[in-house]
């Protein structure tokens, strides 16, 4: 998991993110050609407000929670190999940016009829 604009907040948040999701499909291929393997990612992108903190007793760790996590999941669950799937509120604010495919609406448990896009570049 990746968060971006989080702990200093930051106005390119979401340009961050889509740039580093790019990158990690670009590089893939190399990465799988120098370790003789065939891994796959999908990529789910979300935008909007999370919690954030230490959470632990024994063991402490730094941990995101809340709707903004969950929907970021579930792009990534109900997105396709090698895509980077992003939902309405992204597209918003990557689409003077970027290329995108629109996709059917996706019915998403616990969210309902959702909009939803596949990042597909940069734009021209």
């Amino acid at each position: 998991m990746l968060a971006g604009g989080i702990p200093e907040p930051s106005a390119d948040h979401a340009i961050s993110v889509a740039e580093m999701a790019l990158d990690m499909l670009k590089i893939l291929p190399e990465i799988n050609k120098q370790t003789k393997n065939t891994m796959q990612i999908r990529i789910g992108i979300n935008s909007g407000p999370v919690s954030a903190g230490v959470i632990g007793k024994k063991k402490f760790i730094y941990d995101l929670w809340g709707d903004t996590v969950n929907v970021a999941s579930r792009m990534e669950n109900y997105g396709e190999e090698s895509n980077i799937h992003v939902n309405e509120t992204t597209y918003e604010l990557l689409q003077d940016a970027y290329q995108f495919k629109k996709r059917e609406l996706l019915n998403i448990p616990g969210k309902g009829k959702m909009q939803t896009y596949f990042l597909t570049g940069r734009s021209a």
